[in-house]
């Protein structure tokens, strides 16, 4: 898969199919696009581009309302490619981007810089200045450059609309249950271990460490508290664990988001490498203890409550 940051206007670039969008999760409702952009695509013998945007429109016009993110952007690239995208396009969202006129987001982004063949886009997809350009303008668009396109239904849930916003709310309710629905698979977070303070191994729980960035939406991850997880890429299969995302409140902390995974039996040294962690189920919120007898406590209290839920799932947890 390809990835390109600040297209420039070329004439050897092979035409594509393209569909447009932030993708921010990559839920199922993405996900019914890109299958049907990568399908169309081979039966059109193009290559399936997706165009996205960095940072996020509501970031750029509103960054102090600005919604979390629900992925970072290594793990939308990898949930695109798993979709089987060929080429990503990011295309800085500035002011010069925001002011674009529909016809001049045409003749720039789709023409001349993409080279796009086909466009398929979902049924409440606006572009250019002020959202003024609609699936109408398009089609017109399209005769006169000679590019076909296309749209596609939501995709509901018990008649709700799946969308990042409906996602974003259950997982800010924990509603980890709710959120695998939408999204088809666990809500996922992954990156590099990092080097910590040692903190849990002292207690007796030791942790794997990853940052998890908050810049674009003032500082609140999506979601927060204590969870039952699963870790891929220490082996060949996950690995059961207890995992803790937040601001750690009992201890002495920088305000940095951190997503911290105790794994079960596990003592290597895997600093550096990238792990994906799977937050299952969630126990509780965040809370804050008045010493560390008191959280190695609760500490031992959720870790066993996540042996035994993957007792239940006839996973051997020692």
């Amino acid at each position: 898969m390809k990835v390109f940051r600040r297209l420039k206007p070329t004439s050897t670039r092979a035409p594509c199919a393209l569909t447009i969008g932030n993708f921010d999760g990559v839920h199922r409702g993405h996900q019914a696009l890109l299958q049907q952009l990568v399908e169309g695509a081979r039966a059109r013998h193009l290559s399936p581009c997706v165009l996205t945007f960095e940072p996020h429109p509501r970031e750029f016009f509103s960054p102090q309302d600005a919604p979390p993110r629900i992925q970072n952007l290594r793990d939308k690239l990898v949930a695109l490619k798993q979709w089987g995208v060929d080429t990503i396009a990011i295309e800085e969202f500035n002011q010069a981007f925001s002011q674009l006129s529909p016809s001049e987001f045409v003749e720039d982004i789709l023409i001349r810089k993409l080279n796009t063949n086909w466009l398929l886009i979902g049924d409440d997809f606006c572009y250019g200045a002020k959202r003024a350009g609609n699936f109408e303008s398009l089609v017109a668009a399209g005769k006169q450059f000679g590019f076909e396109v296309s749209r596609i239904p939501s995709v509901l849930e018990t008649e709700e609309r799946i969308s990042s916003s409906l996602l974003r709310q259950a997982l800010e309710q924990g509603d980890m249950m709710r959120a695998t629905q939408l999204l088809g698979r666990p809500f996922s977070i992954s990156g590099h271990v990092l080097y910590g303070k040692q903190l849990g191994r002292t207690l007796g729980f030791p942790t794997l460490n990853l940052a998890v960035s908050t810049r674009h939406s003032n500082g609140k991850p999506v979601t927060s508290g204590i969870f039952i997880s699963q870790v891929h890429g220490l082996g060949e299969v996950p690995l059961p664990a207890v995992s803790s995302l937040g601001v750690r409140p009992s201890v002495k902390s920088t305000g940095q988001v951190l997503l911290e995974t105790h794994v079960f039996d596990f003592n290597q040294c895997v600093y550096g490498q990238v792990v994906c962690v799977e937050l299952l189920t969630r126990l509780h919120e965040e809370r804050k203890y008045p010493d560390l007898i008191t959280l190695q406590a609760a500490i031992q209290d959720d870790a066993q409550k996540a042996r035994q839920y993957f007792l239940k799932k006839n996973s051997y947890v020692r």
